[in-house]
């Protein structure tokens, strides 16, 4: 594995807390349809370039860029647990 992978991240437009990292050079028109049709619009959120050491919230770094080395892409799904009870995970709806 490379030391240090340079990606960028989207959003859903679907659902709250769900991104796709995407390899530099990799466009979201190149994942799998099932996956771009569950997801939505994507919508950009940064740049970044990741390396071991790299701390993330919600996902383990190493895994995160050996998914990015093998298949040009992480998704990240919402977290699994939320111990306060403070996030409520639906899906993102329109403002009326």
């Amino acid at each position: 594995m490379k030391s240090s992978i340079k990606c960028s991240v989207v959003r859903s437009s679907l659902k709250d807390f769900t991104y796709i990292y995407l390899l530099q050079g990799h466009d979201f028109d190149d994942l799998p349809e099932p996956l771009r049709e569950l997801f939505g619009q994507p919508e950009f959120v940064m740049d970044l370039e990741l390396t071991p050491e790299r701390k993330l919230a919600y996902s383990d770094t190493k895994q995160v860029m050996q998914n990015l080395s093998e298949q040009g892409y992480h998704l990240q799904l919402p977290p699994k647990e939320d111990a306060t009870g403070l996030l409520d995970l639906p899906g993102k709806t329109e403002m009326e």
